[in-house]
């Protein structure tokens, strides 16, 4: 369908797992999906952003399968509606990008597509698409316009783009694209007046963007359409074929297009930007008592400076400490020199190496129906709260090695076990039998909070035989 006036589509890159904010931010529950800086989380944020029906069409994200129902649920808190592309394997954001920019040429094959990392902080929110009007221009008349941002100090942790001649008065051709610099040569490109923050994100036509990546690397894109064209709908999301997809080379749109394109251009912002790729980052841009100290959640401190001090289950006490990073969970604490901060993510590639499983998950365990945290794990037994959402509920299932005892602590349960159907109220149990065919539901309007109890010879996740399931898993 051809388009005089075509849309933009944003497309919110959510797949990112955002190691250097361990603990916090884990494989099975990224940065991305956290409230980090307001209430929102930084998805959700990113969605609020491009939400006007005026100005933009429907978003495309982009997440990949352990996180779906994660997306999708963020999205619902915030009342906007979205096709949610679902990828099986991470493959950078080159794939992404074309997977992303072919499904909107099947909705218009004039639209413009907005490519946005789902975990950035942009203020004032609406900096970024006020200056929507030279980048579209700019996207019209073929170019790939990268939204560069006013660098604000000779940062070491990002990338640079040097600008070269001006296109209109706001947007600039590509000179150079800079890995991230020594602070020699940062603060060289800040005082040069040449040099913006490659900010990540992207606005082009989705015809041209394709074509560029077909010029450039035309395997990303037969891969792309391949995994379209092998995709099936699964609920409320597409999820792409997952052989044809693993065909896909794993590559940066920078590198795939933006370093060897001669259609790249960039728009520098003035806004107050940031990627979160740091604890540091997220002390810098939070507010501070009197002595420079960050305190969120359980956390107290005499006499501390410059600290980022986090409780997110024990209490963290700081005394006549300075420039530390503190962040505690229920599971692991995390202490830090500040301008150290970025060894986290080779802390955490070490723990994978020795296969801590706190490297990659926490105690809490996110499901489409709500969630589970272990409580206690013994020799044999194993203690489990369990939180139903509203009219959540989850598979029909039995196990062939444990039995379980449900004990409602607040809210309504309704249980099924071997064809029987009941109500087990507040401070009530129901035992469940080893093998027996169960399902707990919540038929309320508040969430449903169940202590369970396992009892058994084998407690793990995998002894789950699902008979049934409103959300098809397998």
């Amino acid at each position: 369908m051809k388009s005089d006036n075509p849309s933009i589509v944003p497309v919110l890159m959510a797949g990112g797992t955002g190691t250097r904010l361990w603990p916090l931010s884990r494989e099975t529950y990224p940065k991305q999906f956290l409230a980090l800086h307001g209430e929102q989380t930084l998805f959700q944020q990113a969605a609020l952003r491009v939400a006007d029906s005026t100005r933009f069409a429907n978003p495309i994200v982009v997440v990949n399968n352990d996180h779906r129902f994660i997306a999708g649920g963020q999205l619902c808190e915030i009342g906007v509606s979205a096709t949610i592309i679902v990828e099986p394997i991470g493959r950078n954001t080159a794939p992404a990008a074309a997977v992303a920019a072919l499904h909107a040429q099947e909705r218009d094959a004039g639209a413009l597509v907005l490519l946005m990392p789902a975990d950035h902080v942009i203020q004032p929110a609406a900096a970024l698409t006020d200056a929507l009007r030279a980048g579209v221009h700019a996207a019209r008349n073929g170019r790939i316009v990268l939204f560069g941002i006013d660098p604000t100090s000779p940062a070491t942790g990002y990338g640079y783009i040097r600008k070269g001649t001006p296109i209109d008065d706001q947007v600039w051709t590509v000179a150079e694209f800079v890995e991230k610099p020594d602070a020699v040569r940062a603060k060289g490109y800040i005082d040069s007046g040449e040099y913006t923050w490659n900010s990540g994100i992207f606005l082009a036509g989705a015809r041209q963007l394709v074509a560029e990546l077909e010029r450039h690397e035309p395997r990303v894109v037969e891969a792309a359409r391949a995994a379209l064209a092998g995709g099936e709908r699964d609920l409320d999301f597409l999820r792409l074929g997952t052989e044809e997809f693993r065909r896909c080379p794993s590559i940066s749109l920078d590198h795939a297009v933006m370093e060897r394109t001669r259609c790249a251009a960039v728009l520098p912002l003035s806004c107050d930007w940031t990627d979160l790729g740091a604890w540091s980052t997220v002390w810098g841009i939070s507010p501070k008592d009197g002595a420079g100290n960050v305190v969120s959640g359980q956390a107290v401190t005499e006499d501390a400076s410059g600290c980022y001090l986090r409780g997110e289950g024990p209490l963290v006490a700081a005394v006549g400490v300075e420039d530390l990073i503190v962040v505690a969970t229920n599971d692991v604490v995390l202490v830090a020199r500040k301008d150290r901060d970025q060894a986290v993510k080779t802390l955490v590639e070490r723990l994978k190496r020795e296969g801590r499983e706190a490297a990659v998950s926490t105690r809490r365990v996110h499901r489409p129906w709500g969630f589970y945290e272990c409580l206690e794990r013994g020799h044999r037994f194993q203690v489990k709260r369990i939180t139903v959402n509203p009219g959540a509920k989850l598979s029909l299932q039995k196990h062939l090695h444990r039995a379980e005892h449900w004990v409602v602590v607040n809210g309504t349960a309704r249980v099924t076990r071997d064809g029987e159907h009941m109500l087990v109220r507040e401070n009530e149990s129901i035992y469940l039998p080893l093998g027996a065919v169960h399902r707990l539901e919540n038929p309320g309007k508040l969430p449903l909070n169940v202590i369970e109890i396992q009892s058994g010879a084998y407690l793990g996740e995998d002894d789950i035989v699902r008979l049934e399931d409103v959300y098809q898993r397998v």
